[in-house]
């Protein structure tokens, strides 16, 4: 019977006694059972909400290797269902289910009930039983009323294990051999779930015994020290009510808040299933595609994957894994990286690529000493995120992609530990143990983030770690860093990911930059419907500061955080979530390393100050794999900027590396000679004195796909352009556009208001249109043909998509000069609301509308509304609400002028803002 996840054998007692006793009297020979024990265990309500569908350990004891050191390095045998757990029916809602499925009536199996009998089957046959857990004192008792009550049972030992003892994998191991020494036949083990079962699926192989038995409390029901519910109150299913009364402060949250779910989830996820299908797992060919049926090995490297041994696999060939690493200036770890890899290649074939984000040290150089090693030189420092994803694309035909940290070492065989659980877990994404540099368990396991997580780190930090997991996002719980199981998230210093799992979640979010990248990556994992598992046998050494430390950084985790919740949550939500993060740093403002960050989240224009993508110039074996592309460049009459944005652009030009194309439309000045002479710039000269034409034109002329849409006056960085290709090329996106900044240093006042309050509106960071920059695929530019004769090419542009077919890329931002004088941003918005207006009125003819877009400077109806709803959302003092009032100023003043404008004549010509020209 499938109980919410767990597979119950329903069976009466002489059956499971027989099962039992059968097993336990198999040979033993040096003091080792011949077979994996039998493991018994009794399911009431804990039990689901410790293994169900929705507790923490859910599948672990189904998948449970044992001890590392007990296998071979190629082969693993794993537990197979009913052979090796025998998972007994206890707690009466579990009894009334099964009787409601069944028809027919089943005894309650409680640990309590079946121990008496079977001690009287040991004693009358001769097998040794040895009992665990329980206090010294109450072992003291037990040896005694075993002794008094039954003489003849033959007791091979009582341990009574320090919990530490039990979270120490060494002590651990050392109490096993001792009850090995013991040659125990059944053990009792009766440690408290999870504990018990976690400690017998890990170590039970070890202790030598046949049988062991996870009964809980009935060591100390045996010794007397806890009394027995009365039978009226097991005949009414009252025990727990019983139990609760003698010890409410150990049971109050068990029996009060884990379990009353699990009973309610019992009657809508409980089914008959085949007694042929393995224990915990309902159907393990559906959950366990890769794992079905037993056990399984590693599979040895084909032929074609296959290299010399300590030799990493080129690209074109089949890796098993292929390792993406991301270094900046990381010249002290990176060898130690390497070298500890170049062991894993003993039985699997690894590919190693590594994206240098402008290393200023010696790191490429030490690099370039391996030559089977891929390393790809992005041109810049594009942050974590941004470097995963310039070097995701060699991973393709890999089937699997571990991601490293720069920092780490990698222990013998552990990417083949990760593997092999990913394949038996049927696991997405599967983190290691991480050690500190002195050898001991960094606490790497997290829980998503939310309020109460956030709130309960500002108030006790790395304090009163025994709090309850809503009150914390990191997991102290020294026994989860012990076992297998299911997890949230993990640190991002380590994790293999499935192939086709990487290729359908695409890039990781690149507006992180540093930190946050992979929780989001996690928890878009985890939508996808893949499961994320710790496997703590895979151990790799953490040394840090790979990334650095310095208040900047502090103040970037901590902004990061709030984005990742504004990007998942309500403005509502992510409001509380702040005012956590606020309360946070307060409470620590008086450390050196956290001063000014409370200031900093506090101040939200101070954000873009913080780290962020930068570019730099591209080295000549960095432009033999930039990506191609062409650039298409419009320009009426400006030879006072062209150059300037060309300067940007010369070295991929001049290489070929990328097609760029100026087309200059009714051009009166020096723009196509000044052009021309950058080499490797295509200049068309087109008649008419029209952007469309010349975005055409150049579009006819062009061989290359994607395209970057970029106007005369806006610089771009060579990295910036990488970025935008690559996500154009390497993903489902059809549309792009790179991050921008406002250069408003040399406007007047008011202008550097204006463009302060419309910073901080949120949707003009949502669209394409606004950065004088946007990219398109060939499908993406399909879905128009031809420009259309517009004035707002990129509103145009940007509602031919969906939000997910377009992204907006935190590459190194575009500059974008704005106008300096009042009068000249006046004309510019005038040109803004024009091509409003032409785009509403082509839209009611075509009546193909997408919605109007919400943003720019407001516009009718619904967006004039969300957009002023916007403005008043970004009030945060005196300073904001002055640049807020600016803007609505110049918004209202500039629609109204421009109407005047339409009702009297009708005739228009292009507003130009020379004053950013100048």
């Amino acid at each position: 019977m499938d109980l919410v996840g767990v597979v119950v054998d329903l069976l009466h007692l002489e059956d499971a006694l027989n099962r039992v006793t059968e097993r336990a009297n198999a040979p033993i020979q040096d003091g080792q059972a011949i077979r994996r024990p039998l493991s018994v265990v009794s399911a009431n309500l804990d039990h689901i909400a410790q293994f169900g569908r929705q507790g923490r350990w859910y599948d672990t004891l189904d998948y449970a290797l044992g001890l590392p050191e007990s296998r071979s390095s190629s082969t693993f045998q794993h537990g197979t269902g009913n052979e090796d757990w025998l998972v007994l029916l206890d707690g009466a809602p579990l009894v009334a289910e099964a009787t409601r499925l069944t028809g027919e009536p089943w005894p309650r199996l409680a640990g309590s009930d079946i121990i008496g009998p079977l001690l009287d089957r040991a004693e009358a046959e001769g097998l040794t039983v040895g009992f665990l857990g329980g206090s010294y004192v109450v072992q003291r008792i037990l040896s005694r009323t075993v002794t008094r009550n039954r003489p003849n049972l033959k007791v091979s030992g009582y341990w009574a294990p320090d919990r530490k003892d039990l979270v120490d994998h060494e002590s651990s191991v050392r109490l096993a051999e001792s009850i090995r020494a013991s040659r125990t036949q059944i053990l009792v083990v009766g440690l408290g779930k999870p504990r018990q079962e976690l400690w017998m699926a890990k170590y039970g192989p070890a202790t030598g015994a046949n049988v062991l038995l996870a009964f809980g409390a009935v060591v100390d029901f045996l010794a007397g020290s806890v009394q027995r519910a009365p039978d009226w109150a097991s005949d009414n299913g009252l025990e727990w009510a019983w139990r609760l009364a003698l010890e409410p402060r150990r049971l109050a949250r068990r029996y009060l808040v884990d379990d009353p779910p699990s009973l309610i989830r019992l009657r809508r996820e409980s089914r008959l299933v085949s007694s042929a299908t393995p224990a915990g797992v309902a159907n393990p060919s559906e959950r366990h595609p890769l794992s079905a049926g037993g056990a399984e090995t590693i599979s040895p490297r084909s032929e074609e994957g296959a290299g010399t041994e300590n030799s990493f696999i080129p690209a074109g060939r089949h890796a098993d894994v292929t390792v993406l690493a991301v270094t900046y200036n990381n010249a002290d770890t990176v060898e130690d990286l390497i070298s500890s890899l170049r062991v894993q290649t003993r039985g699997l074939s690894l590919r190693v690529v590594v994206a240098d984000n402008g290393s200023r040290d010696s790191t490429v150089e030490l690099l370039a000493r391996h030559p089977d090693v891929m390393t790809v030189r992005t041109g810049g420092n594009l942050g974590y995120a941004g470097g995963i994803n310039a070097v995701m694309r060699h991973a393709d035909d890999s089937e699997a992609v571990l991601v490293l940290n720069p920092d780490l070492r990698v222990e013998p065989g552990a990417i083949g530990l990760l593997l092999d659980r990913m394949r038996r877990s049927g696991a997405g994404i599967v983190v290691p143990r991480l050690l500190e540099s002195d050898g001991s368990t960094y606490m790497s396991l997290r829980r998503e983030p939310s309020i109460a997580t956030a709130v309960g780190d500002a108030l006790f930090g790395a304090r009163f770690t025994g709090r309850p997991g809503w009150a914390s996002e990191l997991d102290y719980d020294a026994e989860s860093y012990q076992h297998p199981h299911r997890i949230d998230w993990a640190t991002g210093a380590a994790l293999l990911i499935r192939g086709s799992l990487a290729k359908r979640l695409g890039s990781w979010d690149e507006q992180f930059f540093l930190y946050s990248e992979e929780v989001d990556f996690f928890r878009r994992a985890r939508e996808g419907g893949a499961s994320i598992w710790y496997e703590p046998a895979s151990q790799m050494t953490h040394h840090m500061g790979g990334s650095g430390s310095s208040t900047s950084l502090n103040a970037l985790m901590a902004i990061n955080r709030i984005r990742y919740i504004r990007k998942y949550h309500g403005k509502s939500y992510a409001s509380g979530f702040r005012s956590a993060v606020l309360l946070a740093e307060l409470l620590r403002s008086y450390k050196p390393s956290r001063r000014g960050i409370f200031k900093t989240v506090l101040d939200e224009d101070s954000w873009s100050d913080l780290p962020r993508p930068s570019g730099g110039p591209q080295s000549p074996d960095s432009l033999e794999t930039f990506p191609s592309g062409t650039v298409i460049i419009p320009a009426h009459n400006e030879e006072a900027v062209i150059a300037r944005t060309l300067r940007h652009l010369a070295g991929l030009a001049a290489s070929g590396a990328v097609e760029v194309i100026v087309a200059c439309n009714g051009c009166t000045d020096h723009t196509a000679k000044i052009a021309a002479s950058f080499p490797g710039v295509k200049v068309l000269e087109v008649g008419a004195a029209s952007k469309v034409a010349a975005l055409n034109a150049a579009d006819e002329a062009a061989s290359r796909w994607p395209r970057i849409y970029l106007d005369a006056d806006i610089e771009m960085t060579p990295t910036a352009v990488q970025m935008v290709f690559d996500r154009l090329t390497h993903s489902d996106v059809l549309a792009a556009r790179p991050a921008f900044e406002y250069d408003h240093s040399q406007a007047s006042p008011p202008v550097r208001a204006f463009y302060r309050a419309r910073r901080r509106i949120p949707s003009t960071n949502e669209a394409l249109w606004g950065a004088g920059v946007y990219g398109l695929t060939e499908a993406g530019h399909a879905r128009f043909g031809e420009f259309p004769p517009l004035t707002a090419d990129d509103l145009f542009v940007d509602q031919q998509f969906e939000t997910w077919e377009k992204a907006i890329l935190n590459t190194p931002p575009v500059r974008v000069v704005t106008p300096r004088t009042v009068a000249s941003l006046f004309a510019v918005l005038q040109r803004h609301y024009r091509g409003q207006a032409e785009f509403v009125e082509k839209a009611a003819k075509l009546s193909s509308a997408a919605p109007i877009p919400t943003g720019l400077h407001g516009r009718g109806g619904t967006g004039s509304r969300r957009t002023a709803r916007e403005l008043l959302g970004s009030i945060r003092g005196p300073g904001s609400a002055l640049d807020a009032a600016a803007y609505a100023s110049f918004v209202v003043r500039a629609r109204l002028r421009q109407k005047g404008i339409a009702a009297c004549s009708g005739n228009y010509k292009w507003e130009r803002d020379n004053s950013s020209r100048a």
